[in-house]
């Protein structure tokens, strides 16, 4: 059982390292597609169609995946987050109550982004963004819009991480000289 727990948190860990160079891309997109609107805005007074787009798309990516992340680091605005010592029944409580407050909001949303009123799937918010294309890029609003499932299945993980014991990424190792 401890293998199965280590390997968990584990898992979590790796799919951290991923979503952390995602979060990276999308905030390189991002700066790269603000500045390259400025610059060609006021320098050439004729910025491309797509830069705004392009900003906003990455910075939906960058906030989704970054919101993993920070919920990894226990960043998160979490209910009794500082509940570390005392009996172990307040540790077991506090966490219960997280995890409450984690499922009951993103489990709803996770059911709505596959499946639409009267349980319909082709009403869900995939498939909906999926015969919807880009204003002004040449590809489906779903690639966008997959960034909320996946925001939602690596947070799941990282709560069964914590519930099979992680404390969140190792703290670096400080020099002592």
């Amino acid at each position: 059982m401890r293998t199965l727990f280590r390997g968990i948190c584990h898992t979590s860990t790796a799919l951290d390292r991923v979503a952390s160079v995602l979060a990276g891309v999308a905030i390189v997109v991002l700066v790269g597609a603000v500045m390259l609107q400025v610059v060609a805005r006021y320098m050439f007074s004729q910025p491309p169609a797509y830069t705004e787009e392009l900003a906003r798309y990455a910075m939906i990516w960058a906030g989704l995946i970054g919101a993993t992340m920070s919920f990894k680091r226990r960043f998160d605005p979490a209910l009794f987050n500082g509940v570390t010592k005392g009996p172990v029944w307040m540790r077991l409580g506090a966490l219960l109550l997280q995890s409450l407050v984690v499922l009951v909001y993103l489990l709803p949303i996770l059911w709505y982004v596959v499946f639409g009123p009267g349980m319909n799937p082709a009403r869900g918010f995939l498939l909906r963004h999926s015969r919807t294309m880009a204003d002004a890029l040449p590809f489906s609003t779903v690639w966008v819009a997959v960034a909320v499932p996946l925001m939602i299945v690596l947070i799941l993980i990282h709560l069964v991480a914590r519930w099979c014991g992680d404390t969140g990424p190792a703290e670096p190792e400080r020099d002592q000289s």
